[in-house]
């Protein structure tokens, strides 16, 4: 079976200038330098750009569902273990923590997203908003290796 072949346009070529090279063909024709707009490094910048500005949100919001999860242990210690009533002062404190966790893990979603980690990355820090104390060591490492990718793909592409 022979199957129809689709019209392809041909890449635009550069003809040698030079009289001795006998008008022969030779690579396309490409911005060279630094004021040069080439798509791949403004693309490059485009997504480098997006990746820091999830990083910081998530950073943020890393620190405050850590420091509410701190304060709902608190609550629940002066609650159930000491019978400390406190009910009309400390009431807003499980509502809070449930409502800025959710705004936390749209913050990791995003920036899991943007960095392409792989899922077990996703679910760690899924889990840092639950566990005391995790957000903080997680956020750490995940802004280290963050950062260092980032880092790397602005040294590859000079920008």
């Amino acid at each position: 079976m022979v199957f129809p072949t689709a019209h392809v346009q041909p890449r635009t070529l550069v003809r040698d200038a030079k009289p001795e090279a006998g008008n022969r063909m030779t690579t396309p024709a490409t911005p060279v330098g630094k004021n040069a707009t080439d798509p791949s490094a403004d693309a490059a910048r485009t997504a480098i750009r997006k990746a820091r500005g999830a990083l910081a949100r998530y950073r943020v919001m890393a620190i405050v569902t850590g420091v509410m999860l701190l304060l709902l242990c608190v609550e629940l210690i002066l609650n159930y273990v000491v019978k400390v009533s406190w009910e009309d002062a400390i009431r807003w404190i499980p509502f809070a923590h449930g409502w800025i966790y959710v705004v936390y893990l749209v913050t990791v979603v995003d920036l899991w997203s943007k960095m392409r980690w792989k899922f077990g990355r996703l679910v760690t820090q899924v889990l840092a908003g639950v566990i005391p104390v995790m957000s903080f060591v997680v956020e750490k490492n995940v802004h280290r290796d963050a950062e260092a990718k980032l880092q790397a793909l602005a040294d590859q592409y000079g920008v």
